[in-house]
């Protein structure tokens, strides 16, 4: 190969080519394969068509991510079960006497609802056209009804079975099980921070979220138990069936996700919500989902190969360690540039193809990458819910009331965005929150 240009500039070309079409819309997955191939083609000649085969049946064959598919259908199914409007009502009845009682139960329903389902955009719609009304119906403020939708929704991304954890797994060779472990605790955290934020906000002005009227709350404990034991119990269990398999090493989670998917079709059977046509459009968005993942993977190990090759990776790295960073301003850098990818973004292109440039400098900086993925988990809270481009909003304001504006939306995400960014200080701050639970059940050593 000879030409004017070298090789880690050719790299480098090859990065900013890719933002640029990103920018115009092409889409990811094609042009990461697409420059792959031609840039590869220009280092490597015929050997790039054997890496881009190996790579396509690697990522096919790959047993960690044999478990996206079967959580997505297990999210999708139990979704169009209609549970989740059961699970609502039945914590709205359990909370009534609470400050802020729907606000409570929305949250409390986004937090469970979202390990059944990681799928941010389902989960805010349903709980947009379900809780949001009747948020404003009770008279609630519009702006704190609207952040609780948007950031309740948000929470799947981090709590397991988390399907963001499974491919950041993947991308970095870390345990799957372990990053379940290790993001259980700080899951649980920023949903009760979220809560708490709520009874504080309503304490000192009352007037944004009225006591709801004595008919709308449960006539006795027995109501209460029942309607808990119906709907939110079920659930709940095969949640508690999943991930306890899961995080107490019985079950691998293809293995636990299967038994989920399982579970999900029983739920489904057992509230008479099983149709062809839900399980024909559940196995669909299963699939368009999973193929988009799968050629993401294929497209950004290609493209990562060929720009390590060319001596682009070596580029990135000796810039940044020429920068002579501390571990904090490294993981500051990292987070900013993650924060700033979350509004062009989807989660999964930020994990699958940006990640991978800074993952080879964790050792550098002496960074666990166990810690680094649970704060990475935290931090893209933030791109679904940070104006101007946060989907998160664009997704409530879809289904929304049409005298709902994005704006007050944009305002009501506003203080749990700050509570994100509060919880990623404290997860910095004690990082034990969140590496406690996989070194007591697992230790040190690789899983």
């Amino acid at each position: 190969m000879a030409g004017m240009i070298s090789d880690p500039a050719m790299g480098v070309i090859m990065l900013a080519l890719f933002v640029v079409l990103l920018m115009l819309g092409f889409p990811i997955a094609f042009t990461l394969m697409a420059l792959g191939v031609g840039f590869g083609y220009y280092a490597m000649g015929d050997t790039v068509f054997q890496l881009f085969v190996q790579r396509t049946y690697s990522v096919m064959s790959s047993d960690v991510l044999i478990s996206v598919p079967l959580f997505l259908f297990m999210g999708y199914l139990v979704e169009r079960a209609n549970i989740l409007d059961r699970l609502f009502h039945s914590i709205q009845l359990s909370a009534g006497g609470l400050p802020g009682s729907l606000a409570i139960a929305t949250l409390a329903t986004c937090a469970l609802f979202a390990t059944a389902t990681g799928i941010v955009g389902a989960v805010v719609t349903l709980m947009g056209l379900l809780a949001f009304p009747a948020m404003l119906r009770a008279g609630y403020d519009t702006k704190l009804s609207a952040g609780v939708v948007c950031a309740g929704g948000c929470l799947g991304i981090l709590i397991p079975p988390s399907v963001m954890l499974i491919l950041y797994g993947a991308t970095a060779g870390v345990s799957v099980v372990k990053l379940y472990a290790a993001a259980f605790f700080p899951g649980l955290m920023l949903a009760g921070l979220y809560i708490l934020y709520v009874i504080v906000r309503v304490l000192i002005t009352p007037s944004l979220a009225p006591k709801l009227p004595p008919e709308k709350r449960a006539a006795s404990y027995g109501a209460v138990l029942w309607a808990l034991t119906t709907s939110f119990l079920p659930l709940a269990m095969l949640i508690g069936l999943v991930l306890g398999a899961i995080i107490g090493g019985y079950a691998t989670p293809s293995e636990a996700a299967a038994v989920g998917a399982m579970g999900a079709i029983i739920l489904a059977i057992a509230y008479r919500q099983l149709t062809f046509a839900k399980l024909q459009e559940s196995v669909y968005l299963t699939a368009r989902a999973s193929a988009m993942v799968c050629w993401l993977f294929v497209g950004s190990f290609v493209f990562s190969a060929v720009f390590a090759y060319l001596g682009g990776q070596s580029v990135v790295e000796n810039f940044i360690i020429g920068l002579e960073l501390t571990p904090l301003q490294f993981l500051i850098l990292t987070q900013v540039i993650i924060f700033v990818l979350g509004w062009p973004l989807e989660w999964t292109e930020i994990i699958v193809i940006f990640l991978p440039i800074f993952l080879p400098l964790l050792s550098h900086f002496n960074i666990d990458p166990l810690f680094f993925g649970v704060l990475v988990a935290l931090n893209i809270q933030t791109s679904f819910l940070s104006p101007p481009v946060a989907m998160a909003p664009f997704y409530l304001k879809g289904v929304a009331p049409k005298h709902v504006t994005i704006n007050e939306i944009f305002a009501g995400v506003m203080p749990f965005l700050f509570i994100v960014m509060f919880s990623m200080l404290l997860y910095y701050t004690f990082p034990q929150i969140g590496l406690w639970l996989p070194n007591k059940l697992y230790g040190g050593g690789a899983l």
